[in-house]
């Protein structure tokens, strides 16, 4: 697999279908109302330059990075390639992994599952956790092992199995142990202008056209908190 850059953006892998970047922290995802740069919006002009495509380029987001977070991330370049991924996310065959940073150390330092039911309240662009009785209530699933600890704080490995909206950061924090940089979720811990330690390590998925199973895999920079923790490379 080649790796390229655009401007700031690795090209972790390209065919005809499908095109998987690592995403820079604070780059949203798509168009949002603070009007900055977004990664769609940069990979469209980055397929439009390079191969001289003319009038408006198709790109499919199939699925998201909240805008704080860095790492992998899969983009369809084609139609039929969005909604072969889609329905994989859907059947849950689209696997996510992450790596966070988070304060305090669990007490369970093997794989351990949550689950809780989350609801976004969109005006203010908060999630939280509620009963499941509750009328939209949506269920939230992930695992996560420990796999360091430093400064009372751990590093731990997360496998996604559903991908709802601020679903690690609501998550960790709902079990006392918040996301080290996250202003949003654990602002009484974190200083503002921290960055979020939670990075999108790993996709897998069935290639949309050849029906071949492929990973992609991304790491954190060796910054703090990311280089507190002895069995973390450098990407």
């Amino acid at each position: 697999m080649s790796q390229t850059y655009y401007e700031d953006i690795r090209i972790i892998y390209e065919d005809n279908h499908l095109l998987v970047v690592d995403k820079p922290v604070n780059m949203p995802s798509q168009q949002d109302r603070s009007g900055d740069k977004d990664i769609l919006t940069h990979l469209k002009e980055y397929i439009k330059v390079t191969y001289n495509k003319p009038g408006n380029v198709y790109l499919g987001l199939v699925h998201r990075l909240d805008r704080p977070v860095g790492g992998v991330m899969v983009f369809a370049k084609t139609s039929k390639a969005a909604s072969r991924l889609s329905q994989q996310i859907r059947d849950r065959k689209f696997g996510k992994k992450y790596m966070a940073v988070i304060h305090g150390v669990p007490r369970t330092k093997l794989k351990k599952g949550l689950v809780h039911y989350l609801i976004k309240d969109r005006r203010k662009n908060m999630v939280d956790v509620v009963d499941g009785s509750i009328k939209g209530a949506q269920k939230a699933v992930l695992d996560y092992e420990v796999v360091g600890q430093a400064s009372n704080m751990a590093l731990v490995e997360i496998d996604l199995h559903t991908g709802r909206p601020h679903q690690i950061r609501v998550q960790f924090a709902t079990i006392g142990h918040h996301l080290y940089g996250d202003q949003r979720y654990g602002s009484h811990l974190n200083r503002p202008g921290q960055q979020i330690a939670l990075w999108s390590t790993e996709i897998s998925l069935v290639h949309p056209t050849l029906r071949e199973d492929m990973t992609f895999t991304s790491l954190p920079p060796l910054l703090y908190p990311w280089d507190m923790f002895s069995n973390m490379e450098s990407k």
